[in-house]
């Protein structure tokens, strides 16, 4: 019979692409992840890796089995989505993956309102730019500025957020409108809607400082830094920050909340998305 394990150990070689970088995401000497994959060729009998040079080669055929192996994974982590779906009561884990400045904002509030309220459910929030896999089970729940196109997902619009642009009062009282500067996204290139939208009013004004994050971008201006473009939800009273006079919203962004088809019937994330259109609907965030 066909250890299994051996056949996770080579379907991590197989995507991370090296020994050392397949040994970091299972956290197991890379010693560990050479005797498993050696252990599954002799039960194979096959040869899985071409270990000629210093990096291992995946052979066709292990390609072949790479690929297959692929799908189980996914058919695994399927079960185990179906089976979360049909566990009863609120005691249990989700992760939920969205944006660092609208989980930091936004979603805490309403989330642990529902943690004090059920005690046994553990929530993970993954404050990130990326887009957690929900097929690989990096996230339960996913709140997404851009809509997915392609998967089996359930996908719902959960509200709209309004982008403006923002100075403290000195600054525009200080600074000629042709003198200008703008707090852009690290390497700029329009790499966001809103950045876009910043380079067409710039038009051609110099950007004088540049951060990775709508928080960081965020600190930038209240200090003065210049006029960046931020999510009104971001600005309070206490902010010191005024909005530049555009003649019209900046821009307008989409919030959608992404799910896996198998976990809909799953209490735990009914009981949470359900939440969080509840928290949208009465507390709008267009300003």
């Amino acid at each position: 019979m066909m250890d299994w394990k051996n056949l996770q150990y080579f379907l991590a070689l197989a995507k991370a692409g090296s020994l050392s970088a397949a040994a970091r995401q299972l956290q197991v000497e890379h010693a560990t992840v050479g005797r498993r994959i050696h252990e599954l060729e002799k039960e194979l009998q096959l040869a899985l890796v071409d270990r000629r040079g210093k990096s291992w080669n995946i052979t066709p055929e292990g390609q072949q089995i790479a690929t297959i192996a692929h799908r189980m994974e996914l058919d695994t982590q399927a079960i185990g989505r179906i089976a979360d779906s049909t566990r009863h009561g609120l005691k249990g884990t989700v992760t939920i993956s969205a944006p660092p400045a609208l989980a930091t904002t936004l979603l805490i509030k309403p989330l642990a309102a529902l943690h004090q309220r059920y005690p046994d459910l553990v929530i993970r929030i993954l404050g990130e730019a990326r887009n957690a896999s929900l097929n690989d089970r990096e996230a339960d729940i996913a709140v997404r500025l851009t809509r997915p196109q392609k998967g089996d997902f359930i996908i719902q619009k959960l509200s709209d957020m309004t982008f403006n642009l923002y100075a403290t009062p000195s600054y525009l009282k200080s600074t000629p409108q042709p003198d200008w500067r703008f707090i852009g996204y690290e390497g700029g290139g329009g790499t966001t809607p809103q950045q876009k939208k910043l380079e067409e009013y710039a038009a051609g004004r110099p950007f004088a400082f540049w951060a990775s994050s709508l928080e960081l971008q965020y600190a930038a201006t209240r200090e003065g830094a210049g006029i960046a473009a931020l999510p009104d939800f971001m600005i309070s009273e206490q902010d010191n920050l005024v909005s530049v006079e555009t003649g019209d919203i900046l821009l307008n962004r989409e919030i959608w909340l992404v799910i896996h088809a198998d976990l809909k019937n799953s209490i735990l994330i009914r009981t949470i998305t359900q939440r969080l259109h509840e928290f949208f609907k009465y507390n709008s965030i267009i300003q």
